[in-house]
């Protein structure tokens, strides 16, 4: 059974609105067999313009739920991103099951069948590429990254010699991802 951390910014969290939010993202937990103990990280934002953000971050041994919508309506909002997540564990459910019955072994996950239609096209690589890691700092990766055009950049740190990566991220700022 999840436990819910349910925070708000510039909103109080009222009795209602945890319960809501608590019912619907409980939503989840028919996708699983055994339910893991584990805490749905629920943060409430609303805006001077009026809207409502809601992001769902459920850690879980196998992978990460996350899933954050914006809408008028702070309920609406929840709805949204609850319907978000489930989209994620039909396509994680059915990704899992596939490669199992392809591989011979049974895995433990979820017995629900459900299908949707964006679960039932497979992940296709349309291209593949190769690329030789270059020392630099991040400043010179953002760089390059811009003159090529792209939202992410690959490359090897010169202070640490591990593999990082920098990122454009959607407020316009960047972002920087190192490896262990």
């Amino acid at each position: 059974m999840f436990k819910y951390n349910v925070r708000g910014e510039n909103i109080e969290v009222t009795a209602a609105i945890r319960s809501y939010v608590e019912k619907k993202v409980g939503k989840i937990e028919r996708y699983f067999t055994d339910v893991p103990e584990s805490t749905a990280h629920v943060n409430l934002k609303t805006y001077s313009d009026k809207t409502a953000k809601v992001e769902v971050t459920i850690p879980l041994p196998y992978l990460v739920l996350r899933a954050e919508e914006t809408s008028p309506d702070l309920y609406g909002s929840v709805d949204l991103v609850v319907d978000k997540l489930e989209r994620q564990m039909r396509k994680y459910k059915t990704k899992i099951n596939r490669k199992s019955r392809e591989k011979g072994f049974d895995m433990q996950v979820p017995t629900e069948e459900l299908h949707d239609e964006e679960d039932e096209n497979d992940i296709e690589i349309v291209r593949t590429k190769r690329l030789s890691l270059k020392p630099m700092d991040s400043e010179e990766a953002v760089l390059q990254m811009n003159m090529l055009g792209h939202s992410f950049f690959i490359f090897e740190d010169a202070e640490t010699n591990g593999t990082s990566i920098v990122y454009t991220r959607k407020d316009g700022k960047y972002g920087l991802i190192e490896t262990d």
